[in-house]
């Protein structure tokens, strides 16, 4: 293992030895007193199974939420980034191990995101209900799109290279600070970083590694700001971790492949429905007349 690699592992553990401190600090700050459920578990394994394939887990587990009612869509983005942090970290360990990439390119990657997590933590947890709702409604339907031209081949592979230098590298480390910030409203970045690495001429694998890697250290970077203002749903951010465990060792040991086109187009017609659901709630917020005192 390179230097990078075991630098990479060593900030993953610090920062999740960080992520159960802020939960278990949060739970007492803020009284949090909910517990996994059935449904919630299974929710994890899924969706995580799906994100250690390749589809995601953000998109169809905000589909799920909405679709079930709970949690309340201004918990949701917190949810996700501390519920499916354990997802994250087995998902880093084992496809950083496994896939190579430039070493300097994926240090630098990841540190963007994570930067762009804090700063976009910071701003999620003070957003209203109704801003989160459109931003998720519009994330959910650009998920979709993704999904649909994927699997009618607009996002095929055009490159072959693990690494990348000059105005390439700035860019993709630079696009990673971005993704890391919309992470923190819900938005997955496998997609995009499949494409941003794609069009640089990058092998579409090398999205593995970067991505999982940017995961897994984003996500309990986010959850802290998301510990401090208490804006998550503890027993469903449990019930995803607990799945999420699952999940993961299926896909990864077991299954490892599936006809993931047929899998994609189901994904988007629960996805869709969400984002419209999402943004419906939004304008029924807007609209909403005030009750009397």
């Amino acid at each position: 293992m390179n230097a990078t690699k075991a630098g990479l592992l060593g900030a993953l553990l610090l920062v999740n030895i960080a992520f159960v401190i802020g939960w278990i600090w949060a739970r007492r700050r803020h009284r949090l007193t909910g517990r996994p459920t059935l449904v919630g578990i299974a929710i994890g394994m899924v969706t995580d199974f799906l994100d250690a394939l390749g589809i995601g887990s953000f998109a169809p587990t905000t589909a799920l939420f909405k679709i079930r009612g709970e949690p309340r869509d201004e918990l949701i983005p917190g949810t996700l980034n501390v519920g499916h942090n354990t997802a994250a970290f087995l998902e880093t360990v084992l496809y950083v191990t496994a896939v190579t990439v430039e070493p300097a390119l994926l240090a630098c990657m990841v540190g963007s995101a994570a930067a762009g997590a804090w700063l976009g933590a910071g701003v999620v947890s003070r957003l209203p209900r109704r801003a989160i709702q459109i931003f998720m409604g519009a994330a959910l339907l650009v998920a979709a799109v993704f999904f649909a031209m994927k699997n009618l081949g607009g996002l095929q592979p055009s490159g072959s290279d693990f690494g990348l230098a000059g105005w390439r590298f700035a860019v993709a480390v630079g696009a990673n600070f971005v993704l890391g910030a919309l992470m923190c409203i819900g938005i997955g970045n496998y997609a995009p970083s499949v494409i941003l690495l794609s069009l640089l001429g990058m092998h579409p694998l090398a999205a593995f590694p970067i991505m999982m890697g940017s995961d897994g250290i984003v996500q309990p970077v986010a959850s802290l700001g998301f510990f401090k203002s208490g804006r998550f749903a503890q027993g469903p951010a449990l019930g995803l971790a607990l799945g999420g465990i699952v999940g993961v060792l299926v896909a990864f040991y077991i299954v490892k492949q599936l006809p993931l086109t047929a899998m994609r187009w189901l994904v988007i017609v629960v996805v869709t429905y969400a984002a419209l659901s999402m943004l419906r709630s939004a304008h029924a917020e807007r609209t909403a007349v005030p009750a009397l005192p």
